[in-house]
């Protein structure tokens, strides 16, 4: 995720074709002191906001390239510190690309070549209980993992700021490759203790209670700073404007119940509509993967069929028998996408009714 956000940050001074399918390697090499690879200081994006000041403020085309110059120096340095501190100098953090549930989808060699390095680095720094034998046993499990259960859905679906990648590994690997599981939860472990923290768990958070609204907060620090302006409660000035107050507090009162009532049905209105609306996206994504899942075990099984034309005797049998094997998955997710379709025609229905 960092990766991507540090792009959109050269994004606003780097030319476009410099950044076209960088690599996280090559990310970290840039050079920002070559013009070549910058935009020039009049396209950079300074934001909406700074856009609006600069048209707003009457100063010279001098001042506003010497800001725009300013701007970009300055995101330069930012950069330069995060090329510094980024971990994606380091081989292994690359290579844990491979622990993406949607890599394991998508490119399923390349994600055993970066299993295998991170297996290889272990042995090297002596960190793998067990040696050669149990690393043989992790690319093993992997393997099978990669071929036996990747080609799920839930893989290509995976989204990190929805479930966490720990607890969706460990319900896939811990029973049936716990070699593998153990490998994992260690690379996992290799960055910092601080996951908790930015994600926004928070000790004081949980035991925090709300036990006064905000409008009565407001009232009773009217009512306090009134008292102490007169220096005391005995002191308050019974004043016509105030008796008449209080003797239609409770009028005032069954109005603000009825005008909070009103508002909670129209939030609860609003929310089963936004409840709707985000049942009906996940509808569409998950037709999306479904339909990506079942070309890519249709083409798979191409291959396999095609492989077994030019082979005899039991490996043609075999390749044939994983052919078919994938070539009924497919069909049963095309039976599933037929019913996801049905499903979003009635919920698109049900909402445009709402």
């Amino acid at each position: 995720m960092k990766f991507f956000n540090l792009v959109s940050v050269l994004r606003r001074f780097v030319k476009r074709e410099v950044l076209q399918d960088i690599t996280k390697l090559q990310l970290t090499k840039l050079d920002l002191c070559e013009k070549k690879n910058l935009l020039l200081p009049q396209k950079i994006d300074i934001g909406l906001g700074a856009e609006k000041a600069l048209k707003d403020t009457k100063i010279s085309d001098l001042k506003v390239l010497e800001f725009r110059r300013d701007c970009m120096q300055g995101l330069t340095n930012i950069v330069r510190k995060l090329q510094e501190k980024s971990p994606l100098k380091y081989a292994t953090v690359r290579q844990m690309a491979c622990l993406d549930p949607s890599n394991m989808f998508r490119d399923p060699d390349r994600c055993k070549e970066q299993i295998k390095s991170l297996v290889q680095t272990f042995l090297q720094a002596k960190q793998l209980a067990g040696g050669v034998s149990a690393g043989d046993v992790i690319l093993q499990q992997f393997e099978a993992l990669l071929t036996l259960e990747c080609r799920n859905e839930e893989f290509l679906s995976f989204q990190p700021m929805v479930k966490r990648l720990d607890t969706f590994l460990c319900g896939w690997l811990s029973r049936a490759y716990p070699v593998a599981w153990a490998f994992c939860q260690k690379l996992l472990l290799l960055s910092h203790g601080q996951a908790s923290v930015e994600r926004g768990f928070s000790v004081n958070k949980e035991v925090e209670t709300d036990n006064m609204q905000e409008e009565t907060m407001v009232a009773h620090r009217l009512v306090c700073d009134y008292v102490h302006l007169h220096g005391g409660v005995t002191k308050v000035p019974l004043t016509k404007e105030l008796l008449v107050s209080v003797g239609a507090a409770r009028s005032r009162y069954r109005i603000f119940l009825d005008q909070q009532r009103a508002r909670k049905e129209s939030e609860a209105r609003t929310q089963k509509r936004k409840l709707a609306e985000e049942y009906l996206t996940d509808l569409k994504r998950k037709k999306t993967t479904v339909q990506e899942v079942s070309t890519c075990l249709a083409r798979e099984a191409d291959m396999l069929a095609e492989e077994a034309e030019g082979k005899s005797g039991s490996k043609m049998a075999q390749l044939l028998s994983k052919s078919n094997a994938l070539r009924r998955a497919s069909k049963e997710k095309l039976a599933e996408l037929k019913k996801v379709e049905e499903e979003i025609t009635v919920k698109g229905v049900e909402l445009r009714k709402m």
